[in-house]
């Protein structure tokens, strides 16, 4: 597929884009803008929520993550479908029951300014770095593919990314993102499933063949329940999973804006129950595709692009959707499934930072029209901030970015968790601004702890036997083959320290 095709097909796309921005962004109100008036259907916010959820991290990253992990990820999301049901049963209720805007004024009402601050800052670090990685994968896709063959430097086709979320999501804000999470799911769905039916049929298997083929086999391999040592060992992944859930959907005021969109508390939890199910469902289907990648790569002797020097799974799937010889079709979909994937995320999170900029840390007065141009401003810096974040990641970020991506939300969502369970679940005031330490030191000791293991195998007899040599490499290849690493367990280490933390600066 040329540049001048890729560029069409992306014109027409944010055409629709603005068109739904119109009719939704008729009442630019603030109001409007942040909760979209609490008038949403339920079922249109599930849907939507699906491909919010996903993003372009997991229509890029999790097939590409097939060929290392296999299928382990899914125990992963077996984890979200159980975090889901404490967000619908145990969150969302406090939620609606106050009316909040941002869902950290909760912490305002239970502890004071202090904590409020606190736990906007952390989501704000935490999306901030969340929506970049999910559009840094779209941006560097556009790059290859497009934007080199025309000599136009990356931070351009960064700016252009975010400038077109820009247009259509300054005026109605959620409301728009509601509709436009809709569409863009259902181009997200249809190209895992064309591609799938491209790819097989390409192979000559249909899908009951491949199935229950050789090849599928070396990669289906969903449960690790053999060596607790291992990263991917299921209770680890499954615990993991849960809190992830808890942390990324219930204490993220990105995903809690659609939920409070609905018009009751019952209508939320429908929502939540329903996109969980599917959710699960469509990652599993992303899986799948990304064993045929693979399958197909190693049939048609195709090589893993790779970025910076380094070989890049992630790049896998539009190498093969756009450069192989599987036709218009395929590449069509597929570039149609990235935008949709990649943008449906990053347009709520540019929405969320604003809300929540404006919310929690400008606390704007009752004069709307003042109110409503503090917002527009908010927007453009958040944009800003946006841009800056993905044009260092891709000079930054080495390993695959599903696995980054979680990884960081140990550290950031760890010290939101802590917060949220030690309000919910105590009567205690915290004293003073102690909480500043406690949520600074909580993700440093975390650090700490997840880095042990290789300090340990650094220090040891064995490693300097092993290696001949003491070397940081040496110590982290000797702690992953003989020692405990942890994986995702690690956010909810970070809450209980936080817990721990904040009980000692209580009375």
């Amino acid at each position: 597929m040329n540049s001048a095709t890729i560029i069409s097909i992306i014109a027409i796309y944010f055409l629709v884009l603005y068109i739904i921005s119109y009719l939704t962004g008729k009442d630019d109100s603030n109001n409007v803008f942040f909760n979209a008036g609490r008038d949403s259907k339920w079922y249109v916010v599930a849907f939507g929520m699906v491909g919010a959820s996903l993003s372009g991290v997991t229509f890029i990253s999790v097939p590409g993550w097939i060929e290392s992990s296999q299928f382990s990820y899914l125990q992963v999301v077996f984890g979200y479908f159980v975090g889901y049901l404490i967000v619908s049963y145990i969150l969302l209720p406090v939620y609606y029951k106050l009316n909040l805007t941002s869902i950290y004024e909760y912490l305002d009402i239970r502890f004071g300014k202090s904590a409020h601050l606190t736990g906007a800052f952390y989501f704000f670090i935490s999306r901030l770095l969340g929506a970049s990685f999910r559009l840094f994968l779209v941006a560097i896709v556009l790059q290859q593919f497009v934007f080199d063959n025309w000599n136009i430097p990356f931070p351009v086709t960064v700016g252009i990314s975010i400038a077109l979320i820009w247009i259509y999501t300054f005026k109605g804000g959620i409301k728009t993102i509601v509709w436009t999470d809709t569409l863009q799911t259902l181009f997200m769905i249809l190209a895992v499933i064309i591609s799938i039916i491209s790819i097989l049929n390409s192979i000559d298997l249909s899908i009951s063949e491949y199935f229950f083929s050789d090849e599928f086999k070396r990669f289906n391999q969903v449960f690790f329940t053999e060596d607790i040592n291992d990263r991917n060992y299921f209770f680890k992944s499954f615990i993991g999973g849960v809190f992830v859930t808890i942390c990324m959907t219930g204490l993220d005021q990105d995903m809690m804006q659609k939920n409070l969109t609905c018009k009751s508390i019952e209508d939320a939890q429908k929502n939540m129950i329903s996109f969980s199910i599917v959710l699960v469902l469509v990652t599993a289907l992303f899986m799948f595709l990304g064993s045929l990648l693979f399958t197909f790569k190693e049939i048609n002797g195709i090589e893993i692009p790779s970025m910076n020097g380094q070989v890049r799974t992630d790049l896998l799937f539009p190498e093969i959707a756009l450069s192989s010889e599987l036709g218009l079709v395929l590449g069509i979909s597929f570039l149609l499934g990235l935008i949709a994937a990649a943008y449906s995320s990053a347009d709520s999170a540019l929405t969320s930072l604003t809300t929540s900029f404006c919310v929690d840390f400008l606390a704007m007065g009752k004069d709307e029209k003042q109110n409503k141009k503090t917002r527009k401003i908010v927007h453009v810096m958040m944009s800003i901030l946006l841009m800056i974040t993905i044009i260092i990641y891709k000079y930054a970020l080495s390993s695959n970015v599903i696995d980054s991506l979680l990884t960081v939300a140990s550290y950031t969502y760890g010290p939101l968790l802590g917060l949220f369970v030690f309000g919910l679940y105590t009567k205690r005031k915290l004293k003073g601004n102690l909480i500043y330490f406690v949520v600074v030191l909580a993700p440093i000791l975390t650090y700490l702890i997840n880095l042990s293991p290789t300090i340990y195998s650094y220090l040891s007899y064995l490693t300097l036997e092993e290696c001949n040599i003491v070397t940081w490499d040496c110590a982290i290849e000797y702690a992953k083959e003989n020692l405990y690493i942890f994986g995702y367990e690690l956010l909810p280490i970070n809450g209980l320290i936080t817990v721990a933390g904040l009980y000692i600066c209580s009375k």
